[in-house]
C-alpha cells in the first residue's frame, strides 16, 4: 500500500471510509461492513490492515487431540507473525452469539502487537481492559471475564464477523463504529474520494457552523450539498 494512503486511512474514521468508497464507486449501496454495536478497547483507535483470518470456539473443550490443537495454535501464530504488514487479526468466534471465551486479553494483544500487527477485529470476547497492549485496538462483540475452553478451529479461511465477510488478505478499516472491507478496485481511488467527500461535506457544515445560519441559508447550502454528493 502507498504510504501516503496508509497515513490518510489511519487519520480518518470508518464512516468516512465507508462514504468514500461510495464516492469512488459513484453509487450508493456499498454493504461490506459490520452490523450492530461492538465493544472497543480504545475509542480513538483506528485499525488499517490486511486481514489474517481464523476461527475459534470456547463453549466446549476441543474434541481433537491436544497435539492437533497445539499444532493448529502454532500455525495460527505463525500466520499472524508472517503476514504482510500492515495487518489485522480477524477472528470469528463460532460460538457467537453465545460467545463466552475471551481470546483477546493482555497476553494475546501483547503477542500480536509484538508480531507487528495493527489490531484485532472479532465477534468474540475481550477482557483485561486495563492491561491490554497499548496502541493495539481491539474491536469485539462483547466483554467478559473468562477464556472458557478457547481454541483455534481454523486458520486463513474466509470468516464472518458481525455480518461482514472477510477473506485472507482483504484490506480492512476499523474503529469504534465497526469495520469495512475496502474493495480492491477502489483502493487507488480512495485518496481522491476522501478529499472530495470532505469538500462536499463542508458545503453544508461550513454554513451550519457559521453565524446567521437560518433556514434560507440552509436551503442554499443544502442545494449545493445535494448537487455534489453521491
Amino acid at each position: 500500500m502507498d504510504q501516503d494512503l496508509l497515513t490518510l486511512l489511519r487519520s480518518v474514521d470508518t464512516p468516512t471510509v465507508c462514504n468514500a468508497i461510495e464516492v469512488a464507486q459513484g453509487r450508493r449501496g456499498f454493504n461490506a461492513f459490520t452490523h450492530g454495536t461492538m465493544s472497543v478497547s480504545d475509542p480513538k483507535g483506528v485499525i488499517v490492515g490486511y486481514a489474517v483470518t481464523a476461527q475459534i470456539a470456547a463453549l466446549e473443550p476441543p474434541k481433537e487431540s491436544p497435539e492437533i490443537i497445539r499444532a493448529r495454535r502454532m500455525a495460527y501464530y505463525k500466520a499472524m507473525s508472517e503476514a504482510p504488514k500492515p495487518s489485522i487479526a480477524v477472528v470469528e468466534d463460532l460460538d457467537y452469539p453465545q460467545s463466552i471465551g475471551a481470546y483477546w486479553g493482555e497476553v494475546n494483544t501483547t503477542i500480536h502487537k509484538g508480531f507487528g500487527m495493527s489490531g484485532a477485529l472479532t465477534n468474540g470476547v475481550m477482557r483485561d481492559l486495563g492491561d491490554l497492549a497499548p496502541d493495539f485496538p481491539v474491536i469485539a462483540g462483547s466483554i467478559g471475564p473468562s477464556h472458557g475452553f478457547v481454541h483455534v478451529r481454523s486458520v486463513n479461511a474466509p470468516v464472518c464477523v458481525m455480518g461482514l465477510s472477510v477473506s485472507p488478505g482483504d484490506l480492512v478499516h476499523a474503529d469504534r463504529h465497526g469495520a469495512v472491507v475496502i474493495p480492491t478496485d477502489v483502493i487507488n481511488l480512495l485518496s481522491a474520494a476522501i478529499k472530495k467527500m470532505q469538500e462536499t461535506e463542508q458545503l453544508i457544515l461550513g454554513p451550519a457552523r457559521g453565524e446567521n445560519f437560518d433556514f434560507a441559508a440552509f436551503e442554499e447550502a443544502w442545494a449545493a450539498f445535494e448537487k455534489s454528493r453521491v
